[in-house]
């Protein structure tokens, strides 16, 4: 096991998972998801409110309350626009990683060609102009995602070659910077419009950019969001753990839109009072529902009672954060990663956890997340308010109980090893 683990296949996997974690898009591209946090928190609370207060739970509001109906608004701004605010947020971080001086205008052309092309206009036969908002939400975030990469680069390279309109030195900065600006968009805007003339056209109507780039999308995404692939693609977020890697932080990049547009499914449906529907990106979740990626906290439990000093310590420091689902302190310090014992239980429980998921929403005993909300609240608590079900609160305490039994012996046989090494090292 150790040669696997040190072997140049592994190593070259290793470093090209830093480097992943190190590009400068991909950065840009984490920075402006979890920025969003704040648009995707606010949103989800009116959503909780207006849930508890509406017909399905407490019956103070009705539907065509106007009360019900403001309720909305806040979800309606934030997560039926979370693809606006993304663009803003990633093209801004973009930007500054490439060393662009204007970030704030960057972001803006971003938001711009976006629009532009993301959400075209629909005249009415009465004269009243609207946008097609479909992509606007968490459908259009893959979309923003290659009009940021795009459109960053372009300003960088009108910024590299020094193509702008060039203004006197006693000009204030602002307008210069802005009047730096206007090439770059112009540039944008044309190539883009082009772009858009020609998938308009060579379609007949029947897709543009946007809905043409997810229809190229569609087939690798139901791959992706499949039950097995949802598996495969936690089985890979572990692995990488294994090696050091942010695995999370890889893997929810990837996935994190899907999960936002499941939710939004269901939260469409639950407003409307009809049933939700099972998501296979649902089974997220499970890859750190107790205590963290790998499901480490049994294992914290576990070793309070260690004899082994260092696995003692280790999880004392790890406890309170492990409530939150933080277990960088577990990962870190047991050391589970590059760590053959301790490996296979961090894989194999959290596979367990998944199917006890799956099993628990086939079955209906889990209600189906229709609010989308991803914070660092206690161990069940992501759960209940994505879902208001109390069930879905205590699950994650009950699967201590699997879980713990697959780390049991693996903890008992690595806190062994580190015993005895630790009385050879005091008798020395």
């Amino acid at each position: 096991m150790d040669s696997l683990f040190n072997s140049k296949f592994m190593q070259a996997i290793n470093r090209a998972g830093q480097k992943l974690g190190s590009n400068k898009f991909v950065n840009a591209l984490q920075s402006g998801m979890m920025s969003s946090m704040a648009v995707i928190m606010v949103g989800a609370i009116f959503q909780i409110i207006q849930s508890i207060l509406g017909p399905s739970m407490l019956r103070i509001l009705s539907v065509n309350n106007p009360w019900y109906g403001f309720l909305s608004l806040p979800y309606e701004f934030t997560m039926n626009f979370i693809a606006v605010w993304v663009v803003i947020l990633m093209a801004n971080q973009y930007a500054k990683n490439l060393k662009l001086k204007n970030n704030i205008i960057t972001a803006i052309d971003a938001t711009v060609i976006f629009f532009l092309m993301s959400a075209p206009v629909i005249p009415s036969k009465t004269g009243m102009v609207s946008l097609n908002t479909t992509y606007l939400g968490a459908q259009g975030l893959f979309v923003g995602f290659i009009i940021v990469g795009l459109v960053v680069k372009i300003e960088k390279f009108c910024s590299d070659h020094n193509i702008k309109i060039k203004m006197p030195e006693v000009v204030p900065a602002a307008l210069q910077a802005s009047f730096s600006a206007i090439l770059p968009l112009l540039f944008e805007v044309v190539i883009f419009g082009v772009i858009f003339i020609i998938i308009e056209v060579g379609t007949r109507g029947q897709y543009n950019f946007a809905s043409g780039i997810m229809a190229i999308l569609e087939q690798p995404l139901k791959v992706l969001s499949s039950t097995p692939g949802i598996i495969i693609i936690d089985l890979i977020g572990l692995i990488l753990w294994g090696f050091g890697i942010h695995g999370s932080m890889i893997i929810m990049t990837i996935m994190m839109p899907l999960w936002l547009q499941a939710a939004g499914v269901n939260a469409a449906l639950h407003a409307a009072g009809k049933a939700l529907k099972f998501n296979p990106v649902f089974l997220l979740a499970p890859f750190a529902a107790i205590g963290g990626a790998g499901n480490t906290f049994p294992l914290v439990l576990m070793g309070l009672r260690a004899k082994s000093k260092q696995i003692k310590a280790v999880s004392k420091a790890a406890l309170i954060p492990g409530l939150f689902s933080i277990n960088e302190p577990a990962i870190f310090g047991m050391p589970i990663m590059y760590n053959p014992i301790m490996i296979i239980p961090y894989v194999v429980n959290t596979l367990v956890v998944i199917i006890f998921y799956w099993l628990g929403f086939k079955l209906g005993i889990l209600g189906l997340p229709f609010i989308p909300i991803m914070s660092l609240l206690p161990i069940g608590g992501s759960d209940y308010v994505t879902s208001l079900n109390i069930v879905n609160l205590i699950w994650p305490y009950l699967m201590i109980i699997p879980s713990g039994i697959i780390w049991y012996p693996f903890f008992k046989a690595y806190d062994k090893q580190l015993y005895e090494k630790e009385q050879s090292v005091s008798q020395n």
